[in-house]
């Protein structure tokens, strides 16, 4: 099988070209990539290292339906897995036209090019598209109705409808992930805990939003990537599958004191920052369904997998070193 990858040189995107290629040794992969600042050279060049002729990359925007188009039709994929998105919430506070471009429009193109050649489209979208919950009570499913407060969840939103539209106007065989959030190696150190991994490692502070009680269900990406690919071989075409990964509330203040323990630093390296607009307070998964369909759950255990992940940053400083000079709007990367 071939597959079309969008955006398979930033964080999941290149992880789940790795975790494919591994997999299946008689697949290939052709990555399409803008190489924007999240999506990496050096993660172009490790696939090309590892894998030789399976893995095709693609310099290119999807917002250029010409060059989709003839992506598609020059290299005739199975399938098209879509990665490709403008993702931070801060950058869509501060420039939100480039998250509908690439979000709306990219997706846009992408469906079209599917429909007119006849390919299989997964969309990998985000929990963020159902708003938020109160403290400690529910969680988000498939039927929760989308209430998104940020750019970059409504652009991620109506990317989802436009999914499901053509599945329905068209037939155009489809299928929907929404996930929480994504930690591991390849992350671009300006979410959470690589920020906080990378700082300290810099012997910087670590930001801490508002009173540091907003919630998020942690994810590890190789789980991720493992539910893509189970909802590619058996999920239903039409489905929306919600993947989640901790099953208890993670206060983002107990992340930073877990990293500050792992690390051997003191809770003096935290920094109190001013909250961000619109700040979502809560989010949680409910992936009953995709466990109950496919047999999916996680496999790594967060206090686990989040040591490994330190290990990983700890030991390719040069990999994200060049990244930490890339302000946002020339901001100091502590106040991201």
């Amino acid at each position: 099988m071939r597959l079309l990858v969008t955006g398979g040189a930033g964080f999941i995107g290149h992880n789940f070209c790795l975790y494919w290629l591994e997999k299946y040794p008689k697949d290939s992969i052709v990555n399409l990539d803008n190489l924007t600042y999240a999506g990496l050279p050096s993660n172009v060049n490790e696939a090309k290292a590892a894998f030789g002729s399976r893995y095709i990359f693609v310099t290119g925007d999807i917002c250029n339906f010409e060059l989709v188009n003839r992506t598609v039709r020059s290299y005739r994929p199975d399938l098209i897995v879509h990665f490709a998105a403008e993702t931070h919430v801060d950058r869509s506070i501060s420039g939100p036209l480039a998250f509908t471009l690439t979000n709306v429009v990219g997706t846009h193109y992408l469906l079209e090019a599917a429909r007119q050649n006849n390919i299989r489209f997964h969309h990998v979208s985000t929990d963020e598209v159902y708003g938020f919950l109160p403290l400690g009570i529910g969680k988000f499913t498939e039927n929760t109705p989308y209430n998104p407060t940020s750019p970059y969840a409504a652009s991620k939103a109506a990317a989802d409808h436009l999914v499901r539209a053509y599945f329905k106007t068209f037939g155009l065989p489809i299928t929907i992930s929404n996930c929480s959030n994504n930690y591991g190696p390849y992350q671009f150190p300006e979410k959470l805990i690589p920020l906080a991994i990378t700082n300290l490692l810099q012997d910087r502070k670590v930001p801490v939003y508002g009173d540091g009680l907003y919630v998020r269900d942690w994810l590890y990406v190789l789980d991720h990537c493992r539910a893509i690919d189970l909802i590619i071989q058996s999920g239903r075409i039409g489905e929306t599958y919600l993947i989640g990964g901790q099953t208890q509330d993670l206060p983002n203040i107990q992340i930073i004191k877990q990293i500050l323990r792992i690390m051997g630093k003191s809770e003096d390296e935290i920094e109190w920052v001013k909250d961000r607009p619109a700040h979502d307070r809560r989010y949680a998964v409910d992936w009953s369904k995709i466990h109950r369909q496919l047999g999916w759950s996680p496999h790594f255990d967060f206090e686990d997998w989040l040591r490994m992940t330190i290990n990983w940053y700890s030991e390719h400083e040069e990999w994200w070193k060049a990244l930490k000079g890339q302000s946002l709007d020339q901001r100091d990367w502590h106040k991201t």
